[in-house]
């Protein structure tokens, strides 16, 4: 008896269908030369430079050779290029142009394309690391190995928490402007944070200052890797500012995201 083949019309599973989404959202921030810049060349920048700089002028940060300090501040600077800037940037203009529109009436649920976009930053981050950490040790950083575990459960946690921080941020502010007026918030916030966020240097360097800085995103998330990294411990006030700016974030975005 010969068999029927009998057509199942309907969706992919949704996890398939998000990492569909993802692959896709990956391979068109790697393929976009600004994406890229704010990725990896402006990060390996800074640090190159920084470390050069502190070379020069013989400084060192909080007792530490300036290497181990900036290392882990242009990690955090990284994660918070391509979960804020980036994912704001490219959402916007998707918005401007309909594509956010188009894909949302797809198979695929509204809730499964931003899923999608967040997989894909943290597949884009693992990237960034990966090339920060190489330059890193050619540059002499050696990472605190006292409590490996440890270090490894809080940079993790500082990482995932970093990136959803900024991504609902930064999904936030690409859905409620316009795509040229999210251009330039996203890039002036970058350069603020970048240079008085506590991102890359320790927010004790700020003076009084750094009582309110330690509070923002990049103040927690450098804090957090800096104490991963440097001194082998789970910063658990900068964590929990993590969790709570990234909680913010997730609830704004979902009251007020546009999708045209």
């Amino acid at each position: 008896m010969s068999a029927t083949f009998t057509p199942a019309p309907g969706a992919a599973p949704l996890s398939r269908m998000v990492l569909s989404q993802a692959r896709m959202e990956a391979r068109l921030m790697l393929r976009n030369g600004e994406q890229l810049l704010l990725a990896i060349v402006i990060p390996v920048i800074v640090l190159v430079g920084g470390v050069a700089a502190a070379g020069r002028l013989g400084l060192d940060l909080d007792g530490h050779r300036a290497v181990d300090v900036l290392t882990p501040g242009v990690l955090a600077l990284a994660v918070m290029s391509t979960a804020f800037t980036s994912i704001a940037i490219a959402t916007g203009f998707e918005r401007r142009y309909g594509v956010i529109k188009l894909l949302g009436s797809s198979p695929l649920p509204r809730h499964g394309l931003l899923l999608g976009k967040v997989v894909a930053l943290l597949n884009v981050v693992a990237l960034q690391l990966v090339v920060l950490v190489v330059v890193g040790l050619a540059l002499g950083w050696r990472p605190s190995l006292a409590h490996p575990p440890t270090s490894i459960l809080a940079l993790v946690l500082a990482v995932a928490l970093g990136t959803a921080a900024f991504a609902a941020l930064g999904l936030f502010v690409a859905g409620v402007l316009r795509a040229e007026a999210t251009l330039a918030l996203a890039n002036l916030v970058y350069l603020l944070l970048m240079a008085g966020g506590g991102v890359v240097l320790p927010t004790t360097t700020y003076g009084s200052a750094g009582t309110v800085i330690q509070w923002l995103p990049s103040g927690a998330l450098g804090e957090a890797l800096r104490s991963a990294l440097v001194d082998a411990t789970v910063d658990v006030r900068s964590l929990l500012v993590l969790a709570v700016w990234a909680a913010v974030g997730t609830v704004l975005t979902a009251r007020t995201f546009r999708w045209e």
